[in-house]
């Protein structure tokens, strides 16, 4: 993927830092949106599209590692880049249980953060590249891309959360046939609790609405079992 075509959300409360990589990575041919607390960078992440988050942990309003969670709740795919000052091993493993790509500890050059964007960039097309083939689902009227958490109808997209990617995915993958509900539990929840289980069914509900709009899909319960993803002819 070009350059101009990488559109960077950058997350730094230090505004001389801030303007100072705004300007070097846009000098490199990255738009690059610059945030200044993590709140204002979750806003921006939730209006606009962007290909690539660089997050410093360190932030007022929101920390990075709170906002890298709610990015994650949105796109689990986007790559994402801590910047921090702190050079502590329990906060980079806590960094990569959240989904971070790498870290660069300050202070940097441009130069290393240049070269380790470009590597995670080069790592994330290549997945994309070996997984599109086998995540773009048609499921009667509907288009899902998984790898984009979209599902499509007719030139209308509806972007769907992270638990609503995978619990969709797992129905096309069973269309037609029962999804059982513990199976799906453990996968995407990692436990079979009440309380998760009444989580999975509002996301059966929404998945639901979504699929509505055509006719000749059916989303059931199959009591005491799990639910069925079924295509009508």
């Amino acid at each position: 993927m070009e350059p101009d075509k990488i559109k960077v959300l950058l997350a730094e409360d230090d505004k001389n830092l801030g303007s100072v990589l705004t300007s070097y990575l846009e000098a490199k041919g990255y738009p690059t949106t610059l945030c200044v607390n993590g709140q204002e960078a979750f806003n921006k992440f939730s209006a606009d599209t962007f290909d690539f988050c660089i997050v410093d942990v360190m932030m007022p309003v929101m920390d990075g590692f709170t906002l890298a969670k709610e990015i994650r709740e949105v796109d689990k795919k986007i790559p994402i880049l801590f910047l921090t000052a702190k050079a502590m091993q329990e906060d980079k493993l806590k960094g990569f249980e959240l989904g971070a790509d790498d870290y660069v500890t300050k202070p940097f050059s441009m130069e290393e953060l240049l070269l380790r964007m470009r590597a995670i960039i080069r790592r994330s097309t290549e997945s994309k590249s070996m997984d599109t083939s086998r995540n773009i689902y048609e499921v009667g009227k509907f288009v899902f891309d998984y790898n984009r958490q979209l599902l499509k109808i007719e030139g209308t997209g509806q972007k769907l959360t992270s638990k609503e990617t995978e619990l969709l995915r797992m129905l096309c993958d069973n269309v037609n046939n029962v999804l059982d509900r513990s199976i799906a539990l453990k996968k995407i929840w990692h436990d079979d609790s009440y309380f998760n289980a009444r989580s999975m069914d509002v996301y059966i509900t929404k998945l639901r609405k979504y699929l509505k709009a055509d006719e000749k899909i059916e989303l059931i319960n199959v009591h005491g079992v799990g639910f069925k993803l079924m295509i009508n002819s």
